[in-house]
């Protein structure tokens, strides 16, 4: 799991509670942050309000943008949801997970696939090739392991990210 350091003692909000959002939130609260968090699906709510009960699950009209260093948007969550429209409204910067994981590691190097066809192929692919030459390869992103919960690589490390436009608009 990717640390955080910068989220220490800070606030942020989690829109979107799948992989990738459950993959958030734990990485912040790991990091000292405090967390809200929200999903138009009840199920996801309630299973996220269980497994981290520090978290604060609650309708973005009560969350306090104010307070919140960023709002982080889930893959597949539509720009023009009612989050992203009040974070705009206070200030807060709208980002994604993949910038998370790149602020957390910026030493890294990075490697990201898009486009409508062939990305898992093209991703597991170059990833393999890079692990034969010996490389420190992490995979993940839209393809298998959300972005936080690959392993910290440092420098000499590279991660390449299957990235769905969604991700590619909050970097």
């Amino acid at each position: 799991m990717i640390t955080l350091p910068f989220a220490d003692g800070k606030t942020y909000g989690v829109v979107g509670l799948g992989k990738s959002g459950r993959a958030t939130v734990a990485s912040l609260i790991d990091s000292g942050a405090q967390v809200f968090a929200w999903d138009d699906g009840e199920k996801s709510r309630v299973a996220i309000a269980q497994d981290f009960p520090n978290v604060t699950v609650k309708p973005i009209a009560e969350w306090n943008f104010a307070q919140m260093a960023s709002l982080i948007m889930s893959p597949g969550i539509m720009l023009t949801h009612e989050a992203v429209r009040a974070a705009k409204k206070h200030g807060v910067e709208v980002i994604g997970d993949i910038e998370l994981l790149y602020r957390a590691q910026p030493a890294a190097r990075y490697i990201g696939i898009t486009g409508t066809n062939g990305k898992s192929t093209t991703t597991s692919l170059i990833a393999h090739i890079l692990a034969d030459c010996g490389k420190r390869v992490e995979m993940g992103g839209n393809i298998g392991v959300p972005a936080l919960e690959l392993a910290t690589l440092g420098a000499d490390g590279i991660y390449v990210l299957e990235l769905s436009s969604y991700q590619l608009d909050l970097v």
